[in-house]
């Protein structure tokens, strides 16, 4: 039976092009209806996939046609079904993000790569940290902080100094952007179920924005993270060039 595939592009006009050929060469279909899902653009278009079909049981397979691509496979117009029907999968579970702002109003979000919390004004940041209910840091003041999972450890937690992790750990990174005090604080590894609640500190003087995969919600007084285990993300990847040998490579760029 042949393969259904669903392709879906970016704006960006080499990614229209791309998915109008290859729908040419091997059909459409809608995505409830697909096998598999082909994402054609940069990893923040796969992200926004991934985040489109996060309630269905379908794997998507990237191909590169924006900028960095680290989520994506090398762009190739011949043998797409061979490369799906021999390509490798990944299991990736999202962060659950939970935000209360200044309004009292409350925000939920799901994020593959990373939540952070940024400073939305001239004043460093003040957050407190607790996990698990107990409180570990009473004060850090910094530019924001962050909690990654391993697929997105080299995302915006490595450019934070933050640890690359390997894809099938289970820890999460906890990473500070910019820590004044604790200066040059390193940020800490958790388990993956771990419950971690920021509070912000003076907030209406220094006022903290929420992303979740750099989705925005502004003027946050907390902000709650946690793994979302009921739901499972499936990225493909060519074989040799899975997630965890990106990982591996990534640190030795």
């Amino acid at each position: 039976m042949p393969l259904k595939i669903a392709f879906a592009a970016s704006r960006a006009p080499v990614a229209q092009t791309a998915r109008a050929t290859l729908i040419g060469r091997y059909g459409d279909v809608d995505q409830a209806k697909a096998d598999v899902v082909v994402a054609l653009g940069g990893d923040g278009f796969m992200l926004q996939t991934l985040h489109a079909t996060e309630r269905m049981d379908v794997p998507v397979y990237g191909m590169n046609r924006g900028t960095i691509g680290f989520l994506m496979n090398e762009y190739g117009e011949a043998d797409l079904v061979d490369r799906l029907e021999a390509a490798e999968e990944a299991e990736l579970n999202p962060l659950s993000m939970t935000a209360w702002n200044t309004s009292g109003e409350s925000h939920k979000d799901l994020a593959i790569n990373e939540v952070s919390l940024l400073r939305a004004g001239p004043q460093a940041a003040k957050l407190r940290i607790t996990v698990d209910g107990r409180l570990r840091m009473d004060e850090l003041v910094c530019d924001g902080a962050l909690v990654s999972t391993p697929a997105g450890s080299t995302a915006y937690n490595y450019s934070a100094h933050g640890p690359v992790l390997p894809i099938g750990s289970d820890v999460l990174a906890l990473t500070a952007v910019a820590a004044f005090r604790p200066r040059r604080w390193r940020g800490a590894l958790l388990p993956k179920m771990a419950k971690v609640r920021f509070d912000v500190l003076e907030s209406e003087k220094r006022p903290v924005m929420a992303e979740a995969d750099s989705r925005s919600f502004r003027d946050v007084v907390s902000v709650e993270i946690q793994s979302e285990p009921s739901i499972v993300h499936r990225i493909l990847f060519d074989p040799g060039h899975g997630l965890e040998e990106r990982l591996i490579s990534e640190q030795f760029n």
